[in-house]
């Protein structure tokens, strides 16, 4: 085969397209229902927005990010994540003025060189949450249960979300110098390179992968003792409006997050069947919109991978019905192509899924396709029926089948399915 898609890309084929656009009516109908409204940004943005959003020093920048100059020598970059082009919008067409409270959500496609693997594509899509301008802790409540309810709407069982607080700038602050006095000894037998990333942001070594380093952290005490009064404060009514709101969580002082721009609230959540790997993502960025040009606002989202919330459905045991058309309309003989093709068109403007044979072959063609079609009814009009001003009814479940006037067939079949 000469062309095939690139490594780490995946074609969404026609039987598998119903459960993309199943989560997707599941989330934008979740979001709408607390007042969030939809917004698409380009799939390509200046590469320095992400250098800023996501940090000099994190993966997504130093390894992942597809960059590219184009023909007007501009410095380019395929989206890497969601939020920042989002914030950059906000910004350039004034969504957010001050004492505004601004709710969108979108789905995106985003691009990361890694290495392939289950759950884990160059090309990956995702669902995501914006709550902007609002400073209190009810905000993190209304977007953590609007992932965990998500989830669950769609099917994942086994959810576990676990919940976090990495506190303000000084606590931060101090919680790096333990981290990097924790692991100083482990540190020394790692690259320069790995030194200079651990020293520039050392909270991102509770996020890594390495086993060795997770050995290093084992001991490492948690960010939460090291809160400020305020953030100890906020993080306590955060539990207590999660339970309120019925949504089951874990403390996990281990949960940071991998991009720079978080603040006070993170969160996450796994299933177990996909071995650990996230499905939703977020947490509280306040000083992002101010990186990047606007003034101080505070924000709070979350990211959800489609793909992942995909493998998360079928690990649990949800199956969502591939497409099926409701008829198969078909001509038995030429003359009768006419009167079938307006049938067609008097179910679908009922709301009915309905398709035909474009080259009107033979009757005991056009039945192998109806059966393949998985339509639930056949509508036959040959000679026959043109001259008695009928048209058959065939169950294709049951070969059942029953001539009725052609005016009332509409009638006939809609019934059938109220019925059934």
């Amino acid at each position: 085969m000469p062309y095939q898609a690139p490594r780490g890309t995946a074609d969404i084929l026609p039987d598998d397209i119903n459960r993309w656009q199943h989560v997707e009516h599941v989330f934008g109908a979740l979001a709408a229902s607390y007042g969030y409204r939809e917004i698409r940004t380009p799939i390509f943005e200046d590469r320095d927005l992400f250098i800023r959003t996501s940090g000099e020093t994190s993966d997504i920048v130093t390894k992942e990010m597809y960059e590219f100059v184009d023909k007007g020598g501009r410095n380019l970059a395929l989206r890497p994540e969601g939020t920042a082009s989002v914030m950059r919008a906000v910004i350039e067409h004034g969504l957010c003025p001050q004492g505004v409270i601004q709710r969108l959500f979108y789905f995106v496609s985003f691009f990361r060189y890694n290495r392939p693997g289950r759950g884990r594509l160059r090309q990956a899509h995702q669902a995501g949450i914006e709550l902007i301008g609002a400073t209190g802790v009810q905000a993190d409540a209304e977007v953590i249960e609007i992932a965990a309810t998500a989830a669950k709407s769609l099917g994942v069982a086994d959810l576990v979300t676990t919940i976090n607080s990495i506190g303000r700038s000084e606590a931060r602050a101090k919680y790096r110098e333990v981290i990097l006095s924790h692991v100083e000894s482990w540190l020394r037998d790692q690259t320069t390179e790995a030194q200079d990333k651990a020293r520039k942001n050392p909270l991102g070594l509770l996020d890594s992968k390495d086993e060795d380093a997770k050995k290093a952290l084992v001991g490492v005490p948690s960010i939460l003792e090291f809160l400020e009064d305020e953030s100890k404060a906020r993080f306590d009514k955060l539990q207590q409006l999660l339970t309120d709101a019925g949504v089951s969580y874990i403390v996990d002082p281990m949960v940071v997050r991998g991009l720079d721009y978080y603040t006070e609230t993170v969160f996450e959540g796994v299933s177990p069947s996909l071995e650990g790997l996230s499905i939703f993502g977020g947490g509280r960025y306040d000083n992002l919109i101010k990186a990047i040009g606007g003034s101080a606002t505070p924000s709070v989202g979350f990211g959800m991978g489609i793909e992942r919330i995909l493998l998360a459905m079928e690990a649990n045991g949800l199956q969502v019905s591939a497409y099926k058309p409701d008829v198969f309309a078909i001509a038995a003989t030429p003359d009768a192509e006419t009167t079938v093709l307006r049938l067609a068109r008097e179910f679908r403007g009922a709301g009915l899924k309905v398709t035909t044979d474009p080259d009107v072959r033979s009757l005991k063609s056009q039945l192998r396709q109806a059966d393949r079609s998985g339509a639930e009814y056949a509508l036959i009009v040959g000679s026959d029926e043109l001259s008695k001003g009928t048209v058959q009814i065939r169950s294709l479940a049951t070969s059942d089948q029953t001539e009725v006037q052609i005016e009332q067939a509409l009638r006939e079949v809609t019934s059938s399915k109220v019925g059934a």
